[in-house]
């Protein structure tokens, strides 16, 4: 069975912007869920803003895209995800992360570890927040975590959905073995700036990481839901110039053939699209997809659900 394509909103909270409005304003566009990033010092705190975005919706789908699952303890993340569960009347999807950006360790004097163990991190508590939500007590004597008889309170929906972002083989099979959704978005090793990434937007890359999905997953990949973090979306009559025109801004390794295939890229016009939506679907299972942009992206919402009518 095809799974039903889904929409994001990720909202940038900076400046004078009000979650709570702009969270309205993505449920009346059309937008399946409304998704805060996480940048300590940055904008809102997601959780909180969530939090009152729940109380201004109806409707709309509630997640955070994603956290640092480093700047928390997974017993109180686990407790406050089931609360704002509960507060959304079970419209809350719960999205971790590794973490990658230097400034927010050094400004909560947090070790920043290596990618490797902060992926290690990562999937030890993807583990315990899973059992945690589910109702479980959790007692674990793990290499990152040390935790006795700890429980929360049950959300409201019977499985609340886990996201798992970022990149590596052994982050995305573990993802396919416990995460609910996988999400992608074709970065490689960030830079010495902590937010820049080297960008890997070819499609052998996603067919690479795709089967690292699958590894882990084994007989539970159907069960997956896969999304795509869209970096850049142009409405234009002239794609080509403007792939072109991107490629060359990249350098080596990525071109204008590239990026007319990954998913992490949606130039053209609204028609086209919407067709490579659904050629991301048809060619990789990718169905959600993440996007920042609001208002000029309804056309293509509306297009989409025509197509899959």
């Amino acid at each position: 069975m095809t799974r039903a394509i889904r929409f994001g909103h990720q909202f940038r909270s900076t400046g004078d912007a009000a979650p709570i409005e702009a969270a309205q304003r993505a449920e009346a566009a059309g937008f399946d869920t409304f998704l805060l990033p996480d940048h300590v010092g940055g904008g809102f705190s997601p959780m909180v803003a969530l939090a009152a975005a729940a109380v201004g919706t109806s409707s709309i789908r509630l997640g955070t895209f994603v956290l640092n699952a480093d700047m928390r303890n997974p017993v109180q993340l686990a407790w406050e995800a089931t609360t704002l569960d509960q507060a959304s009347n079970g419209r809350f999807e719960l999205g971790l992360g590794a973490g990658h950006t230097p400034h927010e360790y050094a400004a909560t004097g947090i070790p920043l570890e290596t990618p490797r163990v902060r992926k290690e991190a990562l999937a030890e508590r993807v583990e315990i927040i899973r059992r945690l939500v589910d109702g479980d007590t959790v007692t674990i004597d793990g290499t990152h975590h040390h935790l006795v008889d700890a429980s929360i309170q049950r959300g409201r929906q019977p499985r609340m959905p886990i996201l798992v972002g970022g990149n590596g083989a052994a982050l995305l099979a573990h993802a396919g073995a416990h995460a609910d959704i996988i999400g992608l978005q074709g970065l490689g090793r960030t830079g010495p700036d902590g937010h820049t990434h080297e960008v890997r937007w070819t499609s052998d890359h996603l067919d690479d990481q795709l089967d690292q999905v699958r590894a882990g997953a084994g007989v539970r990949v159907g069960e997956i839901e896969l999304n795509a973090l869209v970096q850049v979306v142009e409405v234009t009559d002239d794609a080509e110039r403007s792939l072109t025109a991107m490629a060359g801004e990249m350098g080596d390794g990525v071109g204008p053939d590239d990026l007319a295939q990954v998913p992490y890229v949606l130039v053209g016009t609204v028609e086209e699209i919407a067709e490579k939506i659904l050629h991301c679907r048809d060619r990789w299972g990718i169905t959600y997809f993440a996007v920042r942009a609001l208002d000029e992206f309804v056309p293509v919402i509306e297009r989409v659900r025509r197509l899959e009518a």
